[in-house]
């Protein structure tokens, strides 16, 4: 492990302390001064997103392996709910793009509409985490890869813990509400089980949590009262969260927000807007197999959003050409 990363979950921690930034941001307004920059209070950071995924099969132990082989700071974690109550990592609510589901299981899908056509999908919450543990998840990248399982969160953690810090997703949490899951318990059960559910249990593995859901974090931290780093995601234009004011509703339930990398191309007073909201930002998503327009290299494109938009952090399926310098 190299001196970076046995630094890093201290630095980290203390850059997301929300209060004693809103602290610092407060005072410097007063003066007008810009807002500090987070890489005065520790490195830029990396997020391996679902893993090393341009070399390896998303959300796969094999994933997270090679993930923090490439030095990431982070590793994420998408989490879906098993029909017996387990979190699995998985991108997707359903299992047929990235697993074998449909040779074990062939009739074991539902109908649904999609386009004005009906398709067959595979839904996680149908199968038991045993089920699922039967899947081939890694034939679909590669034969190399040929016997990789879906693992749960346990066994996430279990493999990254002392290593990196984890960066899950609470996918879909509404869908599984109206199953009868609560996820938010859930996955603050298992965390817990593992010792990682408060924000000082483990500095060597730091815990930040994201979702797309604003009821599902404002349930974090304001019903379960969780003091776990939150970051909001945003994948489109959204005024009423997109704006000073907006940015500073946002603080009162989250650590930091996780937007769309083209919604800071078109407008990236943003990143200045979270500063003085008290919120840190990470974009998504950066991978060579789609790099953005204007960009040569996806470490060129990294390090503009790094070091001219000064973003505090980033998603990449590339986490070994991650820029730790301009």
């Amino acid at each position: 492990m190299s001196n970076h990363q046995r630094r890093f979950p201290e630095k980290i921690q203390a850059m997301l302390k929300k209060g004693a930034l809103s602290g610092v941001l407060a005072a410097m307004a007063c003066s007008h001064a810009p807002a500090p920059q987070l890489k005065e209070a520790g490195d830029k950071v990396s997020v391996a997103h679902r893993g090393a995924s341009a070399y390896s099969p998303e959300n796969t132990l094999e994933a997270y392996r090679l993930a923090i082989e490439q030095g990431a700071d982070y590793v994420e974690q998408d989490l879906q709910i098993s029909s017996d109550g387990v979190l699995v990592c998985l991108h997707d609510i359903t299992l047929e793009r990235t697993t074998d589901v449909a040779e074990v299981f062939p009739d074991r899908y539902r109908e649904v509409e999609q386009d004005g056509q009906s398709v067959r999908r595979w839904f996680v919450f149908d199968f038991t985490v045993d089920e699922i543990q039967r899947l081939d998840a890694g034939s679909w990248f590669s034969e190399s890869y040929a016997g990789a399982r879906i693992p749960t969160l346990g066994a996430a953690i279990q493999e990254i813990r002392g290593k990196a810090g984890i960066f899950p997703e609470l996918k879909h949490p509404e869908e599984y509400t109206a199953r009868g899951f609560d996820m938010e318990k859930l996955f603050l059960e298992e965390l817990g089980r593992r010792g990682l559910d408060r924000r000082d249990s483990d500095p060597q593995t730091p815990v930040i949590v994201q979702s797309f859901s604003e009821a599902s974090l404002r349930k974090l931290a304001l019903d379960l009262n969780s003091d776990l780093p939150l970051v909001l995601l945003l994948g489109r234009p959204d005024p009423n969260i997109l704006s000073p004011e907006g940015l500073r509703q946002v603080s009162q339930y989250a650590s930091g927000i996780g937007p769309n990398k083209q919604l800071l191309l078109d407008e990236p007073q943003i990143v200045r807007w979270a500063r003085e909201a008290g919120l840190t930002v990470t974009p998504y998503t950066f991978r060579s197999a789609l790099i953005g327009p204007g960009f040569e290299t996806v470490a060129d494109e990294m390090s503009h959003f790094l070091y001219t938009l000064e973003v505090d952090a980033l998603f990449t399926d590339n986490p070994d050409l991650f820029p730790r310098s301009p």
